[in-house]
């Protein structure tokens, strides 16, 4: 069990923000067309929730080798330059997401620290921020494992 929620961690996260989002548009039509009134402020939580969607959704591509990527140099070089490849860009990779996580945790602490406000709900910032750090970690793991994997299928022969 603990294994299918760790494969699937990723899709639960965005699963649940898209139904949110979802219910939340919804909603905001419904009140739009039956009162006068309008929801203004679910735009900030969309907002939001598309961020963490990016971030997630990267997460899950990651895991599955589907980002964009050109293969036409790499699929000609034997399998020793490959795995040099792999490592190479992993750790380009790795060196990028372990920046954006450390950029948006400062961001999480300065707007902690300042106490920043969302400008339609009036909600402290930082909680719209508190998962992202989480998301470039999550990214950052699964394209670590996706190396591995990779590494491990270049030793195995054709």
């Amino acid at each position: 069990m603990t294994k299918y929620i760790w494969r699937h961690f990723e899709e639960v996260i965005c699963g649940v923000i898209f139904l949110c989002m979802t219910l939340l548009g919804f909603i905001n039509v419904v009140v739009r067309n039956l009162t006068t009134f309008s929801l203004a402020s679910s735009q900030e939580l969309v907002i939001n929730g598309m961020v963490l969607l990016t971030v997630f959704g990267a997460a899950i591509a990651a895991r599955k080798g589907q980002h964009l990527a050109v293969t036409a140099l790499y699929e000609c070089m034997p399998a020793a330059v490959k795995r040099g490849m792999v490592v190479l860009s992993t750790a380009l990779i790795v060196i990028s997401l372990a920046l954006c996580t450390w950029l948006t945790y400062n961001l999480l602490v300065n707007q902690y620290q300042s106490g920043v406000v969302s400008s339609a709900l009036q909600v402290p910032q930082w909680i719209y921020t508190l998962v992202v750090p989480v998301g470039f970690i999550m990214l950052l793991v699964r394209q670590v494992e996706l190396a591995v994997m990779e590494l491990r299928q270049s030793g195995e022969p054709s």
